[in-house]
């Protein structure tokens, strides 16, 4: 138990610096810590909103200055709490937990995002616009006033050699159709060294098993129902995995042959339910 102890284990309390409405349902909340400020791309913390619930989010933000961020689409009591509080007020965090994205040598990189995924990458494609790498990247949203980050991931990648191909489900910004049917036509061993991606699993499913199929390396961020964050719970196991240790992020070859992936999630019972 001496491992708990550590200091990303104890909550710290941290003062919301800046409340930032990102689309009509999706906001970010910044604020100061240095053990945030030191995580990875992917990497995420525990959330705790006084006197309702703590949940597993992943950084969105990330400064070595100390200032960070994650970003919530309101969907359930906790996250409806957390889009209602202000600057000035304060919250818990616990983290950064689990394993973010690997870099490696290649140069040619594909990133694919939708929907609040998009967040998890953005602080990616700001460490990799600072190195010389070729970027390509697919960001997906329902519809045009869901699209998250366009702006600010425009400015990362501004001054590289990069691309950024935006689409809509129905069609509303950029090309209609969903941003992992775009992805699969553009998989070519010759045309990528990696591929990042972060999104609904529904999405990623196509991308990785198009990668493994295609031999190419593929990096996919799971989400998982999470209570601990320090892999004692086992409530977010899939396989013989647990996403909140193992992961978040995955190599798509362990993956691929799991029969939960793109399929099923678990509830706060443990119980499958179909994606």
């Amino acid at each position: 138990m001496e491992g708990l102890r550590a200091p990303e284990h104890l909550p710290r309390a941290v003062e919301i610096r800046e409340v930032i409405s990102e689309t009509a349902t999706i906001k970010s909340i910044l604020f100061e810590d240095r053990l945030s400020s030191e995580s990875k791309p992917g990497q995420f913390a525990m959330i705790w909103i006084p006197g309702i619930d703590e949940i597993p989010m992943s950084y969105s933000y990330i400064s070595r200055s100390g200032h960070c961020g994650v970003t919530v689409r309101a969907v359930g009591e906790a996250t409806t709490a957390l889009h209602a509080l202000k600057a000035g007020q304060r919250i818990g965090v616990r983290g950064p937990y689990g394993n973010g994205f690997r870099l490696n040598q290649a140069k040619r990189l594909l990133l694919v995002g939708g929907g609040t995924g998009i967040a998890c990458l953005a602080p990616l494609v700001e460490q990799l616009a600072g190195l010389r790498t070729e970027l390509s990247l697919v960001l997906g949203a329902r519809t045009a006033t869901e699209l998250l980050f366009l702006n600010r991931i425009k400015r990362s990648v501004s001054r590289g050699n990069s691309r950024i191909v935006v689409t809509t489900d129905d069609g509303t910004y950029g090309s209609k159709g969903l941003a992992s049917e775009y992805s699969v036509k553009l998989l070519q061993p010759e045309a990528f060294e990696q591929v990042y991606t972060c999104g609904p699993e529904l999405m990623m499913a196509p991308i990785v098993q198009a990668c493994v199929e295609r031999g190419i390396p593929v990096q996919a961020s799971l989400e998982r129902y999470v209570k601990c964050g320090l892999g004692l719970c086992g409530s977010c196991v899939i396989g013989p995995y647990r996403v909140c240790k193992d992961g978040p992020v995955f190599e798509g070859k362990d993956l691929v042959n799991l029969d939960e992936f793109g399929r099923n999630k678990r509830d706060a019972s443990g119980a499958k339910q179909r994606l």
